[in-house]
C-alpha cells in the first residue's frame, strides 16, 4: 500500500508519542530476544549439563523480570498508541468543521449533508487502526527483525540468511494482495458516504414523503442502498480473510524450513543445543511483526481511503479575499451604511458559470430594497457576498465608503441579522436557539425578542416553555413557529442591518399574517435587503432591483416597473396567475 505523505505529516504533528511507541515496541522485541536466551540456556543447562532447579533459579526468574517487563512494555506501547491516534483524530476533526466553516455554505450547499456527516465521524474515525495500529507496525516491522537478525547471524549464519531471504516473502504477497483490496475498500467508502447521505435525505424529507404517500416506496430504495454496501464489504472481507490466509501460511512455512534445517544440523552435529534452541524459539517470533502487519494491513487501507475523501475537503480552498486595505478588527469602529456594489462579478466552478456579471446597486441609510427575478438570477449569490460567504472576483463592495474586504468577517456579520427562508435550528433549549442572536443575552432579553416575534405564546404552550429541548433542524415545531424563533434572533440581535430570504414563503395566512406584523417591527429604522419569491411582500419596499442572469436590468418602484412592461411585469403577472384563487 502506497503510503499518504499528507498522512505521515499528521503523523509528524506527533512524532514525539510516535516515535515513544516504535520505541517501546522495538525494546519489546529485544525483550523477546534476551527471553528466548535465557529460555535456551537454562533448558539447555537442565537437559545437556544435568542442573538441578537451583542451577538455573537465576535465569529462570530474569526470565519472569523480562516477561514482566515485555508486559508494561506493550502495555506502555498502546497507551502512546492511542494516544496518538486519538490527537491525530481531534486535530483533523477539528480542522475539518474550521475548514467547512472558511467554506462557507457555497461549498456546503453543493455537497450532501449524510457524507459529509460521515467523513467528519466515520472517515476521521477510520484513521484509528491506521495511527494505532499500522503506523507504529509498520515501523516494528522493520525494526524488530532486524534485532533478532544481529543476535542469530553472529550465532547461526545460515540461519540467519534463510531468515532473511523468506523475510520479504510475506510483504511481497501483502502488496500483490492488496493491490485488488485497495479498489474494493476505496469502493467501500464511497459506498458508505452514499449510504449515509440517502439515509439523512430520506429521514429528512420523510415527513414530507409521508404526506404525499410515498414513504413506503422509499423502503425498496433503502433494501438496494443497504445490499450494494453489504456487497462492497463482503467483496472487502472476503480478500481480507484471504490475504490473512495467505500470509500466516507463508509464515508458517517459513518458520518449518528454519525449524527443519535447523533440526537436521542439530542431528549430524553441526549445530549446538542451545544455539538450535535459541534459533527455533526465536524463529516464530521473527515472523510475527510481519504477520501482524499484514493483519493490520487493511485497517490501513480503510484509513486511507477515508483520508482521500478528507483531503478532498481539505484541498478546497475558500474563495481567496482581496484586500483593498488593512483588515479593522471586531473592536474597531467603521461606518456601516451606505453600501454599494460596483460593477459586481463572480463566477462558480473556477470561473467556468457566470452568476454575477457586472452588478451595480446601493442600500441607503434605513431604505428597503427587494430583490427579484428568476431561479438562477443571481440573488442568493447577492446575499452570499454581503454575508461574506464569498468575495467577489471582479469590482468591489464598500460599507460607509470603505472597502468590504478591508473589514474582518467578525466585525461585520455583528452588524447584519439573516433569516432565511429556510432557518437552521440546532438541538438545544428554545431559549439557546433563540440566543444564538446574542450569545450573552440575559432570559428577560430572550423573552422579549419572542414577544416581538410573535413567538412568546406558542413557546409558553410547549411542555417546559423556553426550556424545552427541540431537534435538529427544529423537530417538534412547524415551519411557521421555526420562522418566528429565526425572527427572535433577528430581533434579539439588534443588528442595524437586515437580510430578509422571504420569510412568509410557504405558510398558511394565518401564521403569514403574524410573522408579516412581526417582520414590520423588525424593518423600523433598519436598513433591509429583502429577497423575494412571493411578489406581493415587496410591493411597498422603497425600490425593486430586478435581476436577470447576473445583471440588474431593471430597478424603482413597483408601479413605474409596471407601467415599464419589462421582465418585473412579466414576473408579476406569472406569480399573479399562479396565486390561488
Amino acid at each position: 500500500m502506497k503510503l499518504d505523505p499528507r498522512l505521515l505529516r499528521e503523523a509528524a504533528a506527533v512524532r514525539l508519542a510516535l516515535a515513544l511507541t516504535v520505541l517501546l515496541g522495538t525494546l519489546g522485541g529485544v525483550a523477546i530476544v534476551a527471553q528466548a536466551w535465557l529460555l535456551s540456556r537454562a533448558i539447555d543447562r537442565v537437559f545437556i549439563g544435568g542442573q538441578s532447579l537451583a542451577g538455573v533459579e537465576t535465569l529462570l526468574l530474569l526470565f519472569l523480570v523480562l516477561a514482566g517487563l515485555r508486559a508494561v512494555l506493550a502495555w506502555s506501547s498502546e497507551l502512546t498508541a492511542h494516544h496518538v491516534a486519538d490527537q491525530v483524530k481531534a486535530d483533523l476533526r477539528h480542522r475539518l468543521a474550521a475548514h467547512l466553516l472558511a467554506l462557507g455554505p457555497a461549498y456546503v450547499q453543493g455537497e450532501r449533508s449524510g457524507e459529509l456527516t460521515a467523513t467528519l465521524v466515520d472517515g476521521v474515525e477510520a484513521l484509528d487502526a491506521y495511527f494505532r495500529q499500522y503506523l507504529p507496525q509498520l515501523a516494528l516491522a522493520a525494526l524488530v527483525p532486524l534485532a533478532v537478525l544481529l543476535f542469530v547471524f553472529p550465532l547461526d549464519p545460515v540461519s540467519g540468511i534463510i531468515l532473511l531471504l523468506t523475510a520479504p516473502l510475506i510483504p511481497i504477497f501483502m502488496i500483490l494482495i492488496g493491490s485488488a483490496a485497495e479498489a474494493l475498500t476505496r469502493r467501500q467508502w464511497t459506498a458508505l458516504g452514499r449510504m449515509s447521505a440517502h439515509f439523512l435525505d430520506i429521514l429528512q424529507g420523510l415527513s414530507t414523503l409521508k404526506a404525499l404517500g410515498r414513504s413506503r416506496e422509499q423502503l425498496r430504495s433503502v433494501a438496494a442502498v443497504s445490499d450494494r454496501y453489504r456487497r462492497t464489504t463482503m467483496g472487502v472481507l472476503r480478500v481480507t480473510f484471504i490475504s490473512a490466509l495467505v500470509l500466516e501460511m507463508v509464515a508458517t512455512l517459513s518458520t518449518a524450513v528454519v525449524a527443519v534445517q535447523v533440526g537436521l544440523r542439530l542431528l549430524y552435529g553441526q549445530l549446538a543445543f542451545e544455539q538450535a534452541l535459541f534459533v527455533l524459539v526465536l524463529a516464530p517470533e521473527f515472523y510475527q511483526p510481519l504477520r501482524l502487519l499484514g493483519a493490520r494491513f487493511h485497517a490501513g487501507m480503510q484509513g486511507t481511503a477515508a483520508a482521500a475523501r478528507i483531503w478532498d475537503i481539505l484541498d478546497a480552498e475558500p474563495r481567496p479575499v482581496r484586500r483593498a486595505a488593512p483588515v479593522l478588527e471586531a473592536s474597531v469602529p467603521f461606518p456601516l451604511l451606505p453600501i454599494a456594489f460596483d460593477d459586481v462579478h463572480l463566477a462558480y466552478d473556477e470561473g467556468t458559470r457566470p452568476a454575477l456579471q457586472g452588478v451595480s446597486l446601493t442600500l441607503a441609510p434605513s431604505e428597503k430594497v427587494a430583490l427579484v427575478g428568476p431561479s438562477g438570477a443571481g440573488k442568493s449569490t447577492v446575499a452570499y457576498l454581503l454575508l461574506r460567504f464569498l468575495e467577489p472576483d471582479r469590482g468591489t463592495i464598500t460599507a460607509g465608503g470603505r472597502p468590504l474586504a478591508a473589514v474582518e468577517h467578525a466585525a461585520w456579520r455583528r452588524h447584519i441579522a439573516w433569516v432565511p427562508q429556510r432557518p437552521a435550528l440546532f438541538y438545544g433549549t428554545v431559549a439557546d436557539n433563540i440566543r444564538l442572536g446574542r450569545p450573552q443575552a440575559g432570559p428577560d432579553e430572550v423573552m422579549w425578542a419572542a414577544r416581538q416575534a410573535n413567538a412568546d405564546e406558542f413557546v409558553r404552550r410547549l411542555p417546559q416553555g423556553y426550556d424545552t429541548l427541540l431537534g435538529e433542524r427544529g423537530a417538534r415545531l412547524s415551519g411557521g413557529q421555526i420562522q418566528r424563533l429565526a425572527l427572535a434572533r433577528a430581533f434579539l440581535q439588534d443588528a442595524p442591518l437586515l437580510l430578509l430570504d422571504e420569510a412568509t414563503a410557504n405558510l398558511d395566512p394565518e401564521v403569514e399574517q403574524l410573522i408579516q406584523e412581526a417582520l414590520e417591527r423588525l424593518l423600523r429604522g433598519r436598513t433591509a435587503l429583502i429577497i423575494a419569491h412571493r411578489l406581493h411582500t415587496i410591493y411597498h419596499a422603497d425600490r425593486i432591483l430586478v435581476l436577470d442572469a447576473g445583471r440588474v436590468v431593471e430597478q424603482g418602484g413597483h408601479g413605474d416597473l409596471l407601467s415599464r412592461g419589462g421582465l418585473y411585469r412579466q414576473l408579476v403577472t406569472a406569480y399573479r396567475a399562479e396565486e390561488p384563487a
